[in-house]
């Protein structure tokens, strides 16, 4: 019998997992900027300028590289785009070997040797879920276009793929090489997204596996809060407060020894290093093995953090695109925790009705902590807000443990979870008739469906001084959870991936658009009604895609599989998919209902279950084999399940996910400045009205002359003080206020008086009472 060489075939057929996917992404990429953040991405990468909280220098700076190869400002976009391709590929190969380095432990565990026949069925199935996930909705759908979750990927594969080779080798002679790798790419991931950091507690599990082979509850349940808290540790102590350390050493040593500025910065970062270098030295004279290792492990995850020294860099260079202004320690560490977007309580914290239970109504954005701004004349940081005056803003009554329905913008969407709040007059405005009047003809009015959630909350934010509003209470927070942000935020966009979908127009929680679907004529006429009459657009939407629950119902094999042969490494995955997947969501506190679709970042948690449609196939030969020859099974599986899984995702979604011919964003850029007169300013509102111009005109150099503005921008200090510069062959804008006239916590809010609403003033009065000091 010859013998089967299967680190031969099994390095050959990871890298043809590889190529089908590469080829397939480099035939269906979008050849310029798509919607949403790409053109941004594309724009900051090429000119190495700032893109919005909380960044991705590495990912920057990669893009980049690649833009180098465009033989013209055209092509740039398709370089950056296939980048994507690229770093999904290369997720393919990792999720290839990493099957097969499972399985192979799997069988080896139950199993002294494993016969050709079997090593060639760990092939096959390697090969069958790497490829099946090459072809889900939401992972070829990053991989085609600029955007940092498909390197995102390629970052949490290859750590995940590296931490199964230091498992493997753990006890070698320098086993822990790959630990040193994997810290690494955990510092690098901070430069592209967050999400290969959720690889760390499934690591923690491997280290804890092969070093306790006797587990008991107590042990077992002392993993799981370690692995969470290295977890934590990492995401939010060491790197925040490392940033911390250089922001207050930044402010001491200017402003208290008046040295120049980044001074502080420097002498932090000398210390750091020789903090370092004293250790480093200290552990390894006294033969302290393992705190070397620890130390070194720290320390290569500061060395893969670096990429973030870009940011201050580029933003001292002035860049055209520069958001947060990230110059110095300090906003580099508030562009790290995004203080630009709002705050979302965890496990305790106010909910949206405490817009109407405020302490301060007239003052309801105070901010609890100093902002400090460079003064250029002084040559000190100075504080700019009011931050001793912060006062709590919500009642406690307003307050509840996992506060889920919390932003203050979305009561309406909140009510269809909750219902019509439950509200009454103050006790205090009892006796004003005309109010309580007002009141009863509303409740009469929305009883008989005369007014909708929107009007009920445009009501309620008119009366809301005169008005007390019961909070939704700790059981509809949970109702909530498990209904929206699990049941339609995660597991809806599961089984988009492994199940069907119905097309891809946004879902509003109805039956109508966003749902899943299966193919199966009476489970889809359940859910969703009937679906043999539907209009020709429903039916003819290329988005509408039907697998049969067949790579479910594989994958699921796979899991049962898995969990019943080799329970540790089971729970490996299980943790990996649980925080990619449900943990996600519990930490994004998602509102109802957001902008867009957000199965985009979900990705890594299907990464998981694709590889369990491998360990499927390998189940499915290893029940059939009992009852045939498994040569003769072997071949009949592989078409089988190739079938079942890889050629029904790629023929069902090639068509709706093939962007090669797209130019759409690109049009309506050209067409929005093509409508503006010479030196217009043309005012916009999000990212799809916005980063698309930003490409054009950066990255094509077309119609430089016309001043875009973001209203969702404008708001802050620093992007006023942007609009107020020349950019290209555009003016500043217009404008009588100086910075210290709307820097944070000053003119946050002009209040509108409702006694005098016919009044109206032209526009420069209007201008001098803002810019007036007189109160």
């Amino acid at each position: 019998m010859t013998h089967f060489n299967f680190p031969k075939y099994n390095k050959i057929f990871g890298w043809i997992a590889f190529a089908i996917a590469l080829i397939s992404y480099a035939l269906t990429v979008e050849p310029t900027a798509s919607f949403w953040d790409a053109g941004e991405y594309i724009s900051t990468s090429s000119k190495l300028e700032i893109g919005h909280p909380p960044g991705a220098p590495l990912y920057q700076m990669l893009g980049a590289f690649f833009s180098i190869f465009a033989p013209d400002s055209t092509y740039i976009a398709l370089c950056v785009n296939f980048m994507s391709c690229l770093a999904s590929a290369f997720t393919i190969l990792f999720m290839f070997w990493s099957i097969s380095l499972l399985l192979r432990k799997l069988l080896k565990r139950n199993k002294e040797t494993l016969t050709t026949t079997d090593q060639k069925a760990i092939i096959a199935a390697s090969f069958i879920g790497s490829v099946a996930f090459a072809f889900t909705d939401s992972f070829w759908f990053n991989a085609v276009e600029a955007e940092v979750y498909a390197m995102a990927m390629f970052m949490l594969s290859s750590l995940f793929y590296v931490a199964l080779l230091w498992e493997r080798d753990m006890f070698k002679p320098r086993g822990n090489r790959w630990l040193m790798l994997i810290c690494f790419i955990v510092g690098l991931s901070f430069g592209v997204h967050f999400m290969a950091l959720l690889t760390i507690p499934a690591i923690g599990f491997l280290y804890f596996f092969k070093n306790y082979k006797k587990i008991t509850i107590k042990n077992f349940i002392l993993a799981n809060v370690i692995v969470v808290a290295v977890l934590m540790f990492i995401f939010k102590f060491l790197l925040p407060y490392t940033l911390s350390f250089f922001g207050y050493a930044e402010v001491f040593f200017v402003n208290t020894f008046g040295l120049p500025f980044n001074s502080g910065t420097i002498i932090a970062g000398i210390a750091f290093i020789a903090i370092f270098y004293f250790l480093l030295n200290y552990t390894r004279k006294n033969s302290y093995y393992q705190l070397n290792t620890l130390v070194l492990s720290i320390l290569f995850i500061f060395i893969g953090f670096s990429s973030w020294l870009m940011l201050p860099i580029r933003a001292n260079a002035g860049t055209t695109i520069n958001e947060n202004n990230p110059n110095n320690a300090r906003e580099l560490l508030a562009y790290y925790n995004r203080e630009q977007y709002p705050e979302t309580h965890l496990f305790y914290g106010p909910q949206f009705t405490e817009i109407f239970g405020g302490l301060d109504a007239q003052n309801p954005y105070v901010d609890g902590k100093p902002n400090y701004e460079k003064d250029e004349e002084s040559g000190k940081y100075i504080i700019v807000n009011e931050w001793k005056n912060a006062v709590q803003n919500s009642e406690d009554r307003h307050k509840v443990f996992l506060p889920r329905m919390w932003s203050t913008d979305h009561i309406a969407n909140y009510m269809q979870f909750t219902g019509p709040l439950n509200f009454q007059v103050k006790p205090e405005y009892a006796d004003n008739q005309e109010l309580q009047q007002a009141v009863a003809q509303f409740k009469s009015d929305y009883a008989q469906g005369r007014i909708d959630n929107e009007g009920f909350q445009s009501f309620l934010m008119r009366i809301r001084q005169y008005i007390d509003v019961d909070p939704p209470s700790f059981g509809d927070n949970l109702a909530y959870m498990f209904d929206f942000q699990f049941g339609y935020m995660y597991w809806r966009y599961f089984m988009w991936n492994f199940t069907g979908r119905q097309d891809d127009i946004q879902g509003k929680y109805d039956d109508i658009h966003g749902n899943w679907l299966s193919g199966i004529p009476f489970i889809d006429e359940v859910r969703l009604g009937p679906q043999d009459n539907l209009p020709t657009d429903a039916l003819d939407n290329k988005a509408r895609n039907t697998y049969f629950f067949l790579p479910l119902i594989l994958g699921l094999l796979g899991l049962v599989f898995q969990a019943s042969k080799d329970k540790k490494s089971f729970w490996v995955l299980l943790v990996l998919f649980l925080f990619t997947g449900i943990a996600l969501k519990i930490y994004l506190n998602e509102r109802a209902f957001e902008p867009r679709e957000r199965d985009y970042a979900l990705v890594g948690s299907f990464y998981v279950f694709a590889m369990w449609i491998g360990f499927g196939v390998y189940a499915l030969y290893d029940l059939l084999k009992e009852k045939l020859s498994a040569k003769v099974v072997l071949p009949i599986v592989t078409v089988v399940c190739l079938l079942a899984a890889p050629v029904i995702l790629a023929s069902q979604n090639w068509d709706d996910h093939d962007r090669s011919g797209r130019k759409t964003a690109l049009a309506m850029a050209r067409m929005y400045l093509d409508s503006c007169d010479e030196n217009a300013i043309l005012f916009t509102i999000g990212d799809n009205d916005t980063f698309a111009l930003w490409y054009v005109q950066e990255i094509e150099g077309y119609r430089r002359d016309v001043r875009i503005v973001n209203t969702s921008l404008f708001q802050t200090a620093w992007y006023i003080d942007d609009m107020k510069r020349k950019a290209y062959e555009s003016d500043p804008i217009p404008s009588q206020l100086t910075h210290d006239k709307y820097v944070a916590g000053n003119r946050d809010a002009v209040w509108y008086n409702e006694l005098r609403p016919n009044d109206t003033l032209d526009i420069k009065t209007w201008m001098n009472w803002i810019a007036s000091d007189d109160p």
